[in-house]
Order: C-alpha cells, then structure tokens, then sequence
C-alpha cells in the first residue's frame, strides 16, 4: 500500500513544488496537501527560527491527521536588512502572502543600498514529523543577490528580484527543473527524501 504523507500548507505553489522535487527523489509516496482536511486549524508560526515554525507545523497536521507530515519554513534573508525578512517574509508588509507588497516593500529598503552589497540567501526547514513520534529537521540555503527590478514569471514570491550565485537569471526566470536543483527548498527536500528512503 502506498504511503501516504501530508505537506503542511495551503500555498499551492509551494504543495506543486514539494510534489516535484520529491516524485523526483523516486519516493513511492502519495502526497497530500491540506487541502484535504477542510477542518484543519490554521497553525500560528510563533517559532523564533525556521525550524521552530516547521517543525510546529509537521507536529500539528501529524497529530491532526493521524499521518506523516512535512512542514516546512522558508524566506529571505538580506544581508543589508540584518537577515531580515527572515521568518517574517510571508508577512513583511503587514498582510500575509501579499507578494507584491513584500517584494516591492524590500526593493523600497535596499534602494540606496549598492550592488555590491546586495547579498541576500533564501533559507528553507522542512521538517518530518511522524505519529510515532519520529521527527527530523533539514535545512537547505540558496545564496544570491537582489537586483532593482522583477524580472521573470515562473516564481513566487521574492523569486522575481533574486539572482542565484553562478548565474544570470532570476529565479523567477529559470525552469522548474533547474531552480529545483539549485534552491534552498529543493536542497531541504533532497536531504528530506534520502532520510525518508533510509
């Protein structure tokens, strides 16, 4: 029987993205969004980390669902903002999930601040919480620098102002099989599937 395994979140681009680059770690799994619970209750991140907030999210659709679950906490860490957004980048301009208004609130911050000084990493902690009570954290960083303007209309987010290091392109601009490859998300996940399979 295919294993089931539940991925904490309602952000869909975010539950597609889990869902590719885990199939594509070979795992025999059905995944599930949460979606599927209507009457899940939301999970308030009051963690002061990344892992913290994973890990509060895994641990409460586990024990909601009865299943395996995967958690996970991202955002943007800028170098010239003291690493904020941080835990905060879901929420930066003071209206949850409001893209636009987070991306364009750091463009306004970071305005004066030079290029080459424009250092910023997206940082991801999923974490696997199993009713057993088994439970792992994995982390995954991307480093990059933001640029002035959005370039690209494949990303979420902050994707559209941040250049991976190595390359030329946004992280917006990229296929899904090369951001995968290289982001901070797909890093979590791979470490995430090797620990599954082991």
């Amino acid at each position: 029987m295919t294993q089931k395994l539940v991925i904490a979140s309602r952000n869909n681009h975010k539950i597609e993205e889990m869902r590719r680059i885990l199939e594509q770690g070979g795992l025999d799994i059905e995944l599930v969004g949460t979606a599927k619970f209507p009457n899940l209750p939301d999970v308030e991140e009051t963690g002061a980390t990344f892992a913290a907030n994973a890990l509060l999210k895994a641990r409460a659709v586990s024990e909601f669902t009865g299943l395996p679950t995967v958690g996970d906490d991202s955002g943007l860490c800028v170098d010239a903002l003291n690493g904020m957004p941080g835990i905060l980048s879901a929420r930066w301009s003071g209206t949850h999930g409001n893209d636009r208004a987070n991306l364009e609130l750091i463009l306004a911050q970071i305005s004066q601040v030079p290029i080459d000084r424009r250092g910023a990493s997206f940082v991801c902690a999923a974490a696997y919480v199993h009713p057993d009570g088994t439970e792992f954290v994995v982390e995954g960083q991307m480093p990059g620098t933001l640029i002035d303007a959005p370039r690209g209309e494949n990303g979420f987010g902050y994707d559209p102002i941040f250049v991976p290091h190595g390359h030329e392109v946004t992280s917006a601009e990229m296929t899904s099989e090369l951001k995968d490859s290289i982001s901070h998300r797909g890093k979590a996940l791979a470490s995430l599937t090797i620990a599954l399979k082991d």
